[in-house]
This record gives structure tokens, sequence and C-alpha cells, in this order.
């Protein structure tokens, strides 16, 4: 079985559809869009 199969069974098994969840929580937050923003900014940034 290959890392992204595995990665796929286990995004579909219970616990894993907990942590999507709770992901998705966590990223509704708007402290939590703003750090990201952040991040990709200096990301984008390094680049250059």
């Amino acid at each position: 079985m290959s890392l992204v199969q595995r990665i796929s069974a286990f995004l579909r098994s219970p616990r894993g559809q907990q942590l999507v969840d709770r992901g998705r929580r966590q990223l509704a937050k708007p402290e939590n869009q703003r750090k990201l923003r952040q991040l990709a900014a200096r990301l984008s940034s390094r680049r250059r």
C-alpha cells in the first residue's frame, strides 16, 4: 500500500474524519486565518 493510499484510508476512517472536522473548525476562526495569511505572505516573499 502506497503512502497516498494509506493517507486516503486514514482520512476515510472515523478518527480521520474527526481530525478533518477539527481542522475545519480551527480554520473557521478569524485569528487562525490571519496567521495563515501572514505565513503565506512570508513564504511568498521569501521566494522572490
